[in-house]
């Protein structure tokens, strides 16, 4: 994935038989995924003209103007939906985009590297980083919390952690 996008979404197949789109969107403002159209796949080779009709359960009911049957939609099925960076919002200092902090390098404290952000999950009691240990498949689930990851700086690629006792 290229650092001048980022991924706000997915869609999630047809809705009906008229080429309409159940979308799945990322944003912290859920409508949002529409002012960010035209959002693109992964690789930039497709641009989809997202407008939202209403809400659903888990996303919404939505029309691509480069759909129109059922079959087109259903091919597109798990694509996930990219905008470019400069579209989106500049976030204060404490906040960050989840695609900024997968593969920066966590440290603890004293310095030692405890691994690599393999992904950012949040099910539905905060955000926790997963974070591969070094020379392993092994993963931790770390808490994205202040206290537990009281440093993260972009700049130099790097979190540093300091993880509850027994964690690692």
């Amino acid at each position: 994935m290229s650092d001048d996008k980022v991924c706000v979404g997915a869609l999630a197949g047809s809705y009906g038989v008229r080429g309409e789109l159940r979308v799945k969107s990322f944003c912290a403002i859920a409508e949002d995924i529409e002012k960010y159209s035209p959002l693109s796949d992964e690789s930039g080779a497709r641009q989809f003209h997202l407008a939202l009709i209403r809400p659903i359960k888990n996303g919404f009911v939505a029309r691509v103007s480069e759909v129109a049957t059922k079959e087109e939609a259903d091919a597109l099925k798990g694509v996930q939906l990219f905008a470019a960076r400069d579209q989106l919002p500049s976030l204060p200092d404490d906040e960050y985009y989840h695609a900024d902090l997968i593969g920066l390098v966590v440290l603890d404290t004293g310095g030692a590297p405890l691994g690599v952000v393999k992904s950012v999950q949040d099910h539905g009691a905060g955000d926790l980083l997963e974070v591969q240990r070094p020379g392993s498949s092994e993963t931790v689930l770390l808490p994205f919390t202040l206290a537990a990851v009281p440093t993260v700086d972009l700049a130099a690629g790097r979190i540093i952690a300091d993880p509850p006792d027994g964690l690692f």
